[in-house]
């Protein structure tokens, strides 16, 4: 079965369960699918009761959902498409980072295979899109190494360390940190935060200009130590 085969609502729920699976280590709940989608729980269940019949999930009752080997398949081709539509966006329209996601999730349902590899060629076969999250090859590879970064909310303190990717599923937050230099490939001096405090304490290192960002924020941006860089 191609991937034009499945329905837009299936499209959407195999690339969220694998775009919650790459941001977390946390299993993949019908609640942190609705979370995701905005769709109600009751919703959600139905779908996966029957995404699982398609077998293209695996989900026992009140368990983690995951997909199975055909399952992720067609949720790589997806997040292929989106990423490669955000970075032509971005690269030859002149979108900024922040007005992409939306634009992107119209558009991936309705071009066609030939179109995103025409894209791909174009771009020159991009590994990253504009936020930096690694982009599938066409084969449904993916590059691991280009993934190994953890959030800045979870490093410790006193180091340099690079941005490699950042979750846009915040167009404000994508803005914000804009604004303020904080984009794929700057580096940031970590500093000690307030005691009690969830703020954390980064200096951009391009501009020197020191901000104080919540978990909100440091949970979304992942970086590598700045001797280990991986952005493309």
């Amino acid at each position: 079965m191609a991937l034009s085969d499945l329905s837009a609502s299936t499209q959407d729920y195999l690339k969220a369960v694998a775009s919650l699976a790459e941001w977390s280590d946390e299993p993949v709940t019908p609640k942190k699918i609705a979370e995701r989608t905005g769709l109600k729980l009751s919703s959600v269940s139905d779908a996966i009761r029957k995404l699982s019949g398609q077998g293209l999930v695996n989900h026992a009752p009140y368990g983690a959902v995951a997909l199975t080997d055909e399952g992720r398949m067609y949720a790589l081709a997806m997040i292929r498409r989106h990423r490669l539509l955000e970075t032509f966006l971005v690269t030859t329209l002149g979108y900024s980072w922040d007005e992409v996601h939306e634009e992107a999730e119209n558009l991936e349902h309705a071009v066609s295979d030939l179109l995103v590899e025409r894209i791909d060629d174009l771009l020159n076969h991009p590994t990253r899109d504009p936020h930096g999250d690694v982009i599938p090859r066409a084969d449904g590879s993916v590059d691991e190494a280009a993934e190994n970064a953890s959030p800045l909310s979870l490093v410790t303190p006193g180091g340099d360390f690079i941005v490699e990717r950042i979750d846009d599923s915040s167009a404000e937050l994508l803005k914000f940190l804009q604004e303020h230099g904080v984009t794929v490939g700057e580096r940031l001096t970590v500093g000690e935060s307030e005691p009690f405090s969830d703020a954390m304490t980064v200096t951009v290192c391009t501009s020197g200009q020191t901000l104080s960002l919540g978990v909100s924020a440091t949970a979304r941006v992942f970086v590598s130590p700045a001797g280990a860089v991986t952005s493309a």
